[in-house]
């Protein structure tokens, strides 16, 4: 159960370093530059523990699947993006697909 734990905190550093990412200017502006290096940086040691309880295969999929729809919805609700409909099919495919991996793998460890 850990292992989820982690990646769930991986994920949420993740989406925050990325986020970042958008306001450091090209890392011209230490403060997002600094919270960017640190929320990739604390991802990556999370992911690191991840993968003593989670296939890799199957903890990068949830990873990087829920990543994108986090970020996704960042965009909208602190950017003011905005997503089409093609953008939210993919990502419900996107949630579905992560879904399917931990509903009906063999591979995943419940």
């Amino acid at each position: 159960m850990m292992g989820y734990v982690y990646l769930a905190l991986a994920i949420v550093c993740e989406v925050i370093g990325t986020t970042a990412l958008q306001v450091s200017d090209g890392f011209t502006r230490i403060g997002p530059s600094l919270l960017v290096v640190a929320g990739y940086g604390l991802a990556f040691f999370l992911f690191a523990l991840v993968l003593r309880t989670i296939p890799m295969g199957v903890a990068y999929a949830i990873w990087a699947g829920l990543g994108i729809v986090l970020i996704g919805l960042v965009g909208v609700v602190v950017y003011k993006q905005s997503l089409d409909l093609p953008a939210l099919l993919g990502m419900g495919l996107i949630v579905a697909g992560v879904a399917v991996i931990n509903l009906f793998s063999k591979t995943v460890a419940h």
